[in-house]
């Protein structure tokens, strides 16, 4: 099969389309064509070094295609059904992969939106249920135009949340769609925060990590009431929970998507497509950050 992979750490141009053997399902396991996979920032930063020091790597954490061979023990799925989910191996980004936690591809999304969901309604499910946030709490989520801010501030609004969330003013009124209340970042953010909620908020989800954690802990009371995904130094500074999914990721989230798909109350723009081959051009625009919504590699 081809598949991504780079053999030294790099910019984009270390990555190649090679040839690997073709993977085989262990027991839980599936199979998938892959029809396509969603890139993200933890791609560039493993070409470059900063995850794992092993050579050679593949790429590619979520993916989306057909079944077409099935592990011991596996009875939710058929060959032939269209799924999406995780590579726990981290070799999304192929001809085939195996999906170590999947489910059924919502009825009315095609293969590179169903590949946009998989880590960024983890993260955001997981993030959130760190939190505790359920209804009736005030959110703040700095970050929010993003897949998983976007996706965080769906998932709480289904929860019945109200949510603030920090964007630049081009996104505003994308966030409104999504059910929150749009605040400038920068200098003054506690103000603007505390004009939409005078009395702060309960809870906070720092997405960006932009070095706000002081202005979030402030509004939410305490460091207990945030989690940041983005601020690792920071989370140590002020004792803020960073949250990687070390202690459990929250895979049942892929079950429970499909729902909120179908009832029109979720979803993830997909920003560019690009074929497995241009998988350099995909870093290169992902890098710079210039691109809204997920970026999606297209196979097969």
């Amino acid at each position: 099969m081809k598949a991504v992979r780079f053999d030294r750490f790099g910019g984009p141009e270390v990555l190649e389309i090679v040839d690997l053997p073709d993977p085989r399902p262990g027991p839980g396991q599936v199979r998938i064509a892959v029809r396509a996979a969603g890139v993200n920032p933890s791609d560039w930063k493993k070409r470059r070094g900063l995850l794992d020091e092993e050579l050679p790597q593949t790429l590619g954490h979520e993916a989306a295609g057909v079944v077409d061979e099935l592990g011991e023990g596996v009875a939710d799925v058929a060959v032939g059904d269209r799924v999406f989910g995780f590579s726990v191996e981290g070799a999304a980004q192929a001809e085939l992969a195996l999906l170590s936690h999947y489910a059924r591809i919502p009825p009315s999304l095609d293969f590179p939106a169903a590949a946009a969901l998989p880590a960024a309604v983890e993260t955001a499910t997981r993030s959130l249920d760190a939190l505790g946030v359920r209804a009736g709490s005030r959110l703040l989520v700095n970050g929010a135009s993003g897949s998983v801010g976007a996706a965080a501030v769906q998932l709480a609004v289904a929860r019945g949340a109200r949510v603030i969330g920090t964007a630049g003013p081009a996104n505003h009124g994308y966030l409104r769609s999504l059910g929150a209340d749009p605040v400038a970042y920068g200098a003054g953010l506690v103000g603007r925060v505390r004009a939409l909620a005078p009395d702060g908020v309960d809870l906070a989800l720092d997405v960006a990590g932009s070095g706000v954690l002081p202005e979030l802990v402030g509004l939410a009371g305490g460091p207990e009431h945030v989690v940041t995904i983005g601020d690792f130094a920071g989370a140590r500074e002020y004792g803020v929970r960073f949250s990687r999914g070390d202690d459990g990721r929250a895979v049942h989230a892929l079950a429970g998507i499909g729902a909120l798909v179908e009832a029109g109350r979720f979803a993830l723009p997909v920003g560019r497509t690009f074929p497995l081959a241009d998988v350099a051009r995909a870093h290169r625009l992902g890098e710079d950050g210039q691109v809204r919504g997920k970026l999606v590699l297209l196979v097969g």
